[in-house]
């Protein structure tokens, strides 16, 4: 359930905070007032696109937060697998700060991407704007809803056709790519073996040319090292008579002479003393490399080309040892395949034809879960369209074998419906007006409330096209959506208007430089107000709001009949 909103610096409002509350949350307001912006501020907050024009004047950046709660285990689960924080109580925070060319989304403190808040808005919310009515104009619609009903059941089963047709999407993409004839085969298995024995005759081992570039590097510098460390030999060897090994022992000697009459002097020719044996090991290890450094041309030449082999094998085949040693294992396996080329194909076509019928299989299983999923739903929605004021509606959600094979399956759904008596039915989009899709529309989401674990549904003027009867058959579905769903709706009908649980009014005021939009909850005394403007009475006579409470309490009258039910 959405609990609070806060909007900072966007368009029109300057800064308002709203609570809102289970059930019916009606929100009116005269035309202009910023009733849509509010509905927008929410899109925003779960990742909808910023324009910099929405930025109110003057301002550096806008924010718009969403507080959710009593979320359940679903939503806690949704946080775990993104690696957020989940609350105890279930509360889960969206905000979104947004300046020109920059925004920062978080949820629960933590920032996230824009997907991330998409991905968990899913799971929260249900916004139906002016015009989404019009998609049910479009027959992938129609199936999305029908997929939406179906459940667990289809989910699975949906999952298990999307696999295979994966797989036999790739399988023929196989077949198409390694078809060739004679001539090909022929070109392709002299390449591939004139690429395997240069590979193979190179005798590679993984690590090979990083240590010869190394000992190579060690030849070409060798006259350097040779001269350098002879100096340093000479500096610290005992074969020159300034050299460090003999001064060392000087001074160990004269240190040794005057021990006797101090022993606090024996710590320091122990130290002495360890230097000097570090000193003489030194010299050692430093000979013994001397003596063992020495290599002739030839052993020069045969890295050298050794690594010049490496390297044009590198150029050819891949970047490292180890992808040149790959590649050549994938020409043996591509000789091995053309050595039997035509056993390979049937292999392949063996498969495919394995997995086509699996397609087939997992596509027929899914199509009885449409079928038998599309009666109930159908039943359902035309017992909502005539409590929409349809009284002699007829309704069937068909499901057809459609022409190819999809990643959904290989059915074709289409709502149909006949809204006089004696017509037959016709596509959905061919018949009905734009207020009978708003109608059919808030039917649909009247079928899915019961079924969805979305907490909240918005409904941006779903009343678009209706008034009279049909205007309180539209108030009374609201009522009975919100008895399972908060519902969030702005309306400019009083007959849904007094259906409110909790009443919202959104007001614009001006002054000379300035206009601020900003929403407020509505008294009793001040709602009839509002619902005898919304009547059409400028004043607020006796008469007016007479006429406001008559319809209130009418409206009263169902929600305690709709509650004993």
């Amino acid at each position: 359930m959405l609990q609070s909103l806060h909007v900072k610096n966007l368009a029109l409002i300057k800064e308002t905070e709203v609570e809102f509350g289970e059930g019916l949350n009606i929100l009116t307001g005269e035309t202009g007032a910023g009733k849509s912006l509010l509905i927008g501020s929410v899109t925003l907050a779960l990742g909808g696109k910023f324009e910099k024009e929405m930025l109110r004047k003057g301002a550096e950046s806008a924010l718009v937060e969403l507080v959710f709660s009593d979320t359940g285990e679903s939503i806690a689960q949704k946080l775990a697998d993104m690696g957020l924080e989940s609350e105890e109580d279930g509360t889960v925070i969206i905000s979104r700060r947004m300046q020109v060319g920059k925004s920062i989304c978080k949820i629960n403190g933590e920032t996230v991407t824009a997907r991330q808040v998409k991905e968990l808005a899913e799971l929260l919310i249900d916004i139906h704007g002016q015009h989404e009515h019009q998609s049910l104009l479009h027959k992938k619609k129609h199936m999305e809803i029908l997929d939406g009903y179906c459940g667990k059941e289809f989910s699975e089963a949906a999952r298990k056709v999307e696999e295979a047709y994966r797989e036999c999407r790739e399988l023929r993409r196989r077949l198409d790519e390694e078809a060739m004839d004679e001539e090909q085969m022929a070109k392709e298995r002299a390449l591939a073996e004139f690429e395997w024995q240069e590979i193979e005759q190179a005798h590679l081992v993984s690590g090979e040319d990083a240590a010869l570039e190394q000992r190579y590097r060690l030849m070409v510098n060798s006259k350097k090292i040779a001269e350098n460390l002879a100096e340093s030999y000479q500096h610290t060897g005992g074969d020159f008579e300034n050299g460090a090994a003999n001064a060392m022992s000087r001074a160990l000697r004269l240190l040794r002479g005057v021990t006797m009459y101090d022993q606090r002097l024996e710590e320091l020719e122990g130290q002495l003393s360890e230097i000097d044996s570090l000193l003489a090991d030194y010299n050692r290890d430093l000979a013994e490399y001397m003596s063992g450094g020495e290599f002739d041309g030839e052993d020069f030449a045969a890295v050298e080309e050794r690594l010049n082999t490496l390297n044009r094998l590198k150029e050819k085949y891949g970047n490292t040892i180890e992808a040149v040693i790959s590649y050549g294992e994938e020409r043996q396996r591509l000789l091995e395949k053309l050595g039997d080329y035509d056993a390979y194909m049937e292999e392949l076509q063996g498969k495919l034809a394995v997995s086509e019928k699996r397609l087939a299989s997992a596509c027929e299983k899914l199509s009885a879960i449409r079928h038998k999923n599309s009666l109930t739903l159908e039943k359902k929605i035309k017992k909502a369209l005539v409590g929409l004021n349809f009284s002699t509606v007829e309704f069937a959600v068909e499901v057809r074998s459609g022409q190819t094979v999809t990643a959904k399956g290989c059915d074709d759904v289409e709502f149909m419906i006949s809204t006089n008596p004696g017509e037959s039915l016709k596509p959905l989009g061919q018949v009905a007006s734009g207020g009978e899709l708003s109608r059919v529309m808030l039917a649909i989401k009247t079928v899915l409330a019961g079924r969805e674990t979305i907490g909240t549904l918005i409904f941006d003027e779903i009343d678009a096209g209706i008034s009279g009867r049909t205007a309180w058959k539209v108030s009374e579905q609201l009522d009975t959506v919100a008895h399972s769903t908060q519902v969030l709706c702005i309306t400019h009908l009083p007959q849904i208007a007094a259906m409110a649980d909790r009443h919202f009014v959104i007001e614009k005021s001006s002054t000379e430089d300035n206009t601020i939009t900003d929403i407020k909850r509505l008294s009793e005394e001040a709602g009839l107000g509002e619902l005898a403007r919304l009547l059409g009475s400028d004043t607020l006579t006796e008469a007016a709001l007479s006429n406001a409470r008559e319809m209130r309490a009418q409206a009263q009258s169902h929600k305690k009949e709709a509650a004993a039910l």
